[in-house]
């Protein structure tokens, strides 16, 4: 047993849930940022601003058409999983062959691809940090068993879970549509948590494949999260805990969360109400990347996918038009009804005694 420990902390494989639910899944949420995400921001700009290079065909592949987003948007496999092997410090040759690896999991994984890239990525990446320099063919067996250990677990478990992923995802939003009031709750806290929580939202939400009124849910619940502490800690932060939290993340609250719990009282709070609100009164819906509706104001990416939902609704006939009613919900979700309720909550938490002065600094 000590021989298998020493080995494994020589090879720095730390089988853990911060290794694995922490670290590669938020590297796992960066890839698709960098890949899906932009495609999808540069299609919609492209169409949106009339753009000829972004809106015209680059590149024909296997008969498939492909405009400068739709490469950004192919490689998303690859993107995770080469982002989960540097999160899990692969050497460069289980790096560089992980793109294969995510390419085979996300394509075998279905509509619920990440979360197969996230599982086939680990497994590849850590057979292929045990065999990295052990022979005196290292060039060659290191991506040799690194491509071939990740395309059979690809084959092998890639495709129930990415139907696991779909069926859970389908679920949450069914129960969303037949029960708006209390999973627009449900489902804007748990993700508005998550978004703090030093994992990933977005991530989650990819996985999971969370669109439609369930997805507006979620970006009530991140936004209620970002805006919340931003506003109810300027006292403490000014303008640049404004920014860094309302555009950057409230995960920057994490050590003042673990000092003392009750900080983080009116942002829940505020997303139990923003959530059905979003869902019951305006409808808001995430029809964008899935993985938009992990990320709140962040970038301003959360907005910009419900916005490229709209888009992609009227272009195929399920929405007449973008109405200033969607425009209204949209802001009075992500950033006004956010801004009042936090510090109105925050302000009867302050009364109890609970939170005191510099209690939010950065």
């Amino acid at each position: 047993m000590e021989k298998v420990k020493s080995f494994l902390k020589r090879k720095d494989i730390e089988i853990s849930l911060r290794r694995y639910g922490i670290d590669a899944l938020g590297a796992m949420a960066q890839g698709l940022f960098c890949s899906l995400l932009i495609g999808t921001i540069i299609n919609t700009i492209g169409t949106q601003f009339q753009i000829p290079l972004l809106m015209q065909t680059v590149a024909t592949i296997a008969g498939v058409e492909y405009t400068v987003g739709g490469l950004a948007t192919a490689m998303s496999g690859p993107a995770m999983a080469v982002a989960i092997g540097y999160a899990l410090k692969c050497p460069p040759l289980v790096l560089f062959s992980m793109i294969t690896v995510g390419f085979a999991a996300n394509a075998l994984g279905g509509a619920g691809g990440p979360l197969a890239v996230l599982f086939v990525a680990i497994l590849a990446a850590e057979f292929g940090k045990a065999v990295s320099k052990e022979t005196k063919v290292d060039i060659l067996v290191t991506p040799l068993v690194t491509i071939a250990v990740g395309v059979f677990f690809s084959w092998l478990i890639a495709p129930p879970l990415g139907r696991a992923a779909m069926w859970v995802g389908n679920i949450i939003m069914w129960a969303t549509e037949l029960q708006p009031f209390l999973m627009g709750i449900l489902v804007s806290v748990l993700v508005g948590v998550a978004l703090t929580l030093p994992i990933s939202s977005a991530a989650i939400c990819a996985a999971l494949q969370l669109t439609g009124l369930a997805g507006g849910a979620a970006v009530a619940g991140c936004c209620a999260q970002m805006v919340g502490f931003a506003v109810i800690s300027f006292k403490e932060n000014k303008w640049g805990g404004l920014v860094s939290q309302g555009i950057g993340t409230s995960m920057l609250q994490m050590g003042n969360i673990v000092r003392n719990p009750r900080v983080w009282i009116a942002p829940i709070v505020t997303s139990a109400i923003t959530g059905p609100i979003a869902t019951c009164l305006f409808g808001l819906r995430m029809n964008g990347a899935p993985v938009s509706s992990g990320m709140g104001t962040c970038g301003l990416v959360g907005q910009i996918g419900v916005y490229t939902g709209w888009v992609n609704d009227v272009a195929n006939g399920a929405k007449a038009g973008i109405t200033a009613f969607d425009w209204i919900g949209l802001v009075m979700i992500s950033f006004v009804l956010p801004a009042v309720i936090a510090p109105i909550i925050h302000a009867g938490v302050r009364k109890l005694g609970w939170v005191k002065d510099g209690d939010l600094k950065l």
